[in-house]
């Protein structure tokens, strides 16, 4: 099986292996390209945000600067908004729904790498999808753990780290993040 077969599947893989690297070349040129548009051309900056993502939906707005590790991996709804400096590691795929807000210095992982010491010299790592449900707003310097679910309606306070899913209607904070109040709808 090759290594990006046992990432495809969840299977844990070697980041170091020439496919992965590959995947990871093109969506860090592509994303220098999308960094070094100027930020007075939205238009320009939309139509390079359409050839790095998976697929995206009406009224993609995404503010420099961005990193990722694959681009194809990421799915955005209608009505996405990110402000500044926002970094998706999608080793796996990452889906956000629709009338998504992002705040500045965020950070998504759906890679994880072992707890052994004998794992991480072997270099590997094991991808784990992240979902971010609809009407869902995201606070600056937050941070979204691998195999993490948001769910609908849902506030993630600034500085919060999401460790564990957030059901829908919640306000979460704190490191780890935990459930505040309810939301109405």
């Amino acid at each position: 099986m090759s290594e990006l077969s046992k990432l495809a599947a969840g299977d844990w893989y070697q980041f170091k292996d020439s496919g992965v690297a590959a995947q990871k070349a093109r969506a860090a040129k592509l994303c220098q390209e999308f960094n070094q548009i100027a930020a007075t051309d939205p238009a320009a900056q939309t139509a390079k945000m359409q050839e790095i993502l998976g697929s995206y939906g009406d009224n993609l707005s995404v503010q420099a600067n961005l990193n990722c590790d694959n681009g194809r991996n990421i799915h955005v709804g209608d009505n996405f908004l990110s402000n500044y400096n926002l970094t998706i590691l999608d080793i796996a795929p990452v889906h956000i729904g629709d009338n998504v807000m992002i705040g500045p210095n965020v950070d998504i992982y759906t890679v994880n790498h072992p707890l052994t010491a004998s794992g991480r010299r072997a270099n590997l790592a094991q991808g784990h999808p992240v979902t971010i449900g609809n009407d869902v707003w995201i606070g600056g310097k937050v941070t979204i753990t691998p195999g993490v679910t948001i769910g609908n309606n849902v506030v993630v306070a600034a500085g919060a780290v999401v460790t564990h899913d957030v059901p829908d209607n919640t306000l979460v904070a704190g490191v780890p993040a935990k459930a505040i109040r309810q939301l109405e709808e």
